[in-house]
C-alpha cells in the first residue's frame, strides 16, 4: 500500500483511538467502585441505546472481514453464516432474553445458581464462559493482525504480532478503567460507523452494476473459476460426507451458539427492565439484519470486481476482502478516492476489532471476578474488592488471547468465530435453558450440563484438523488429527443436554420445588428482579 493509504488510515484510527480513550477517561472519573456500575453500566441504558451496543459487539471482524471473505471465495456456502447469525437472534428472543434479565445479576452463572448450590455452579459456568470468551477473543486479534498487515503493506510478522499486543492492551485500558459505562458507548459509536461504512460500500458495488442483482452473482461466479457452481451449495462443504456433516456441525453451532455467549447475555443487564431487554433485542435484529444482509453484496462484490485469485494472494483465509474492494471501488490503488475509501475502511475495522474486544473482556473479567474468585477465595467480600479483581482479571484474559491471536494468525476469522459459537452451544446452552424451563432440574445436572458440553467441544477441536494433520492448521508439522471435522458442535452439543440429563436423573439431591417457583416467576414477571 501506498504511504498515503497508510497515513490517512493511521490518522482516522488514531482520531478513534483518541475518541475512545476520551469516552473511556471521562466515564472513569465518574461513579467508581460499584460492581453494578462495572459490570452492568448502573443499568440506565435505553433500549436503543443497548440494541445499538448489543449490534456493535455482534457485528465483529469475523462478520465485517471474515463472512465477506469466504463468500468471496466460496460463494453460496459462505452464505451459511449470514443465515446462521441472523436466525440465531430468534432464539435469543423468544427463550433468553427477558427471562435472564429477570433471573440475574451480571452474568451466566447468577441464572443457575438462582436456584442450584452457588459455588459449584458458578465454577462451572465462570470456567466455561471465560474459555468461550477467549476463544472468541482470539478471531478479534487475527483479524487485526490481518488488516494491519495488508495497510503496511506486507505480511511481516513482527507488525501483525505488535497490532495484536497494541488492540489487547487498548481493550485492557477500555475494561479496566471504564467498565460496562465506556464499553457500551465505545460499541454505539463503532456500530454507526460500521453501518455507516458498510452502507456505502454497498452501494458503490450496486452503483457499479447498475443496480442489477443478477449481473452482480453471474460476474461474481465468471470470476470465480468455478462457474455456476460458485451459486450452488456443495463448493466448500459439499465434498464429502464429512464436509456435509460440518456443514452441519457449523450450522447447530451458529444457530444455538449466540444464546450462550457470555458478552450478549451480560447486555441484558444494562437495561433497568425485562421490556427493555425485550425491546433491546428487537432494535439488535433490524440491525444486524440489515448488517448481513449487505455482507451478502460485499462479498460478492469482492468476488466479482477484485476477484476471489487477487483475494486469496492478500490473504489466504480471505480476511482482507473487503479492504481491497474498498480500494478498487475508489478508484484503484494509487488514486485518491481509492485511498480515502480503503483509510476509511480499514479504520472502521481497526474500531470495530477495539469495540468487540472490549465488551468480551469485560464479561470473561467479570466471570473470573464473580464467579470463580468469589467461591474460590471470597465468598461475601465487598463489591470494590470484586471489582479490583476484575480489572486484574482483563489483564490476564487479554494477555492469554494475545499469546493465542498471534499462534492462530493464519486463519480465518469467522471460521475462529465458529468453534467458539459451538463452544457456547455446547457447554452454556444447556445448562441456561434446563435451569429456565425443568422443574426437576439439580445442582449435579448442572455441573455436569456444563463441563459435559465444554469438554468434549475442546477436546475435539484440539484432535480436529483445525489444530494439526493439515497444512492450514496451528500445527502443520503434529499430526493429532483423529476428528475429521472442524467443527465439534453436531457432537458437542447433544452431549452438552446429554450430560445435563443424566447428571440430574442420577441425583440423590431433591429439587427446590420454592426455589424453582421463585425462579419461574421472577423470569416471568420480573418481580425482584434486580
Amino acid at each position: 500500500m501506498t504511504d498515503e493509504h497508510q497515513t490517512l488510515a493511521l490518522l482516522l484510527f488514531s482520531g478513534f483511538v483518541a475518541v475512545t480513550l476520551a469516552i473511556t477517561t471521562w466515564v472513569s472519573r465518574k461513579r467508581r467502585g460499584s460492581a453494578e456500575e462495572f459490570y452492568a453500566g448502573g443499568r440506565l441504558f435505553s433500549p436503543m441505546e443497548n440494541g445499538f451496543a448489543i449490534a456493535g459487539d455482534y457485528m465483529s471482524a469475523a462478520s465485517f472481514l471474515g463472512v465477506t471473505g469466504l463468500i468471496a471465495l466460496f460463494g453460496y456456502d459462505g452464505l451459511l453464516y449470514v443465515v446462521g447469525f441472523l436466525v440465531a437472534w430468534l432464539v435469543v428472543l423468544f427463550l433468553v432474553a427477558e427471562l435472564v434479565r429477570n433471573c440475574g445479576r451480571f452474568t451466566l452463572a447468577d441464572v443457575v445458581a438462582a436456584r442450584m448450590r452457588e459455588r459449584p455452579v458458578r465454577i462451572a459456568a465462570g470456567t466455561s464462559s471465560v474459555t468461550v470468551s477467549v476463544l472468541y477473543l482470539v478471531a478479534q486479534m487475527v483479524g487485526a493482525g490481518s488488516l494491519v498487515a495488508l495497510l503496511l503493506g506486507g505480511t511481516s510478522g513482527a507488525a501483525r504480532a505488535w497490532t495484536v499486543i497494541g488492540v489487547g492492551a487498548l481493550m485492557v485500558i477500555y475494561v479496566s478503567l471504564g467498565g460496562m459505562r465506556a464499553t457500551t458507548w465505545i460499541q454505539i459509536v463503532k456500530a454507526v460507523l460500521l453501518l455507516g461504512g458498510t452502507i456505502v460500500l454497498t452501494a458503490l458495488v450496486l452503483v457499479r452494476f447498475h443496480g442489477d442483482l443478477d449481473r452482480l452473482l453471474l460476474t461474481a461466479a465468471e470470476r470465480s473459476g468455478h462457474g455456476q457452481a460458485f451459486l450452488a451449495p456443495g463448493l466448500k462443504y459439499g465434498g464429502d460426507w464429512t464436509a456435509r456433516f460440518d456443514f452441519i456441525s457449523l450450522g447447530l453451532a451458529l444457530v444455538l451458539g449466540t444464546a450462550g455467549l457470555p458478552h450478549i447475555l451480560s447486555r441484558f443487564y444494562t437495561v433497568p427492565t425485562a421490556r427493555a431487554a425485550r425491546r433491546s433485542v428487537v432494535w439488535a435484529v433490524g440491525l444486524i439484519g440489515g448488517f448481513y444482509l449487505m455482507t451478502i453484496v460485499l462479498g460478492f462484490g469482492a468476488a466479482a470486481i477484485v476477484g476471489p485469485d487477487a483475494v486469496r494472494g492478500s490473504n489466504a483465509a480471505g480476511n482482507t476482502a473487503v479492504p481491497l474492494l474498498a480500494l478498487d471501488l475508489g478508484g484503484g490503488a494509487g488514486s485518491t478516492g481509492g485511498t480515502v475509501l480503503f483509510a476509511i475502511v480499514a479504520a472502521v475495522a481497526f474500531a470495530t476489532i477495539l469495540a468487540v474486544v472490549a465488551g468480551i473482556t469485560l464479561a470473561s473479567s467479570a466471570s473470573v471476578a464473580h464467579d470463580l474468585y468469589a467461591s474460590l477465595r471470597r465468598r461475601g467480600g465487598k463489591p470494590r474488592s470484586e471489582v479490583a479483581v476484575a480489572r486484574v482479571a482483563a489483564v490476564g484474559v487479554g494477555v492469554v488471547a494475545i499469546a493465542l491471536g498471534l499462534l492462530a494468525r493464519d486463519l480465518n476469522v469467522a471460521f475462529l468465530v465458529g468453534l467458539a459459537f459451538a463452544v457456547a452451544a455446547s457447554a452454556n446452552l444447556p445448562v441456561l435453558l434446563y435451569s429456565l424451563f425443568w422443574r426437576g432440574f439439580t445442582t449435579r445436572g448442572a455441573v455436569w450440563a456444563v463441563y459435559g458440553g465444554l469438554v468434549p467441544a475442546v477436546v475435539l477441536v484440539v484432535l480436529s484438523p483445525v489444530v494439526s494433520g493439515s497444512p492450514d492448521s496451528l500445527f502443520p508439522n503434529v499430526d493429532l488429527q483423529y476428528f475429521p471435522l472442524q467443527n465439534p458442535g453436531l457432537v458437542s452439543i447433544p452431549l452438552g443436554f446429554l450430560a445435563g440429563w443424566l447428571g440430574t436423573v442420577t441425583s440423590a439431591e431433591v429439587p427446590d420445588e420454592a426455589r424453582h417457583a421463585e425462579t419461574e416467576v421472577r423470569s416471568l414477571t420480573g418481580a425482584g428482579a434486580a
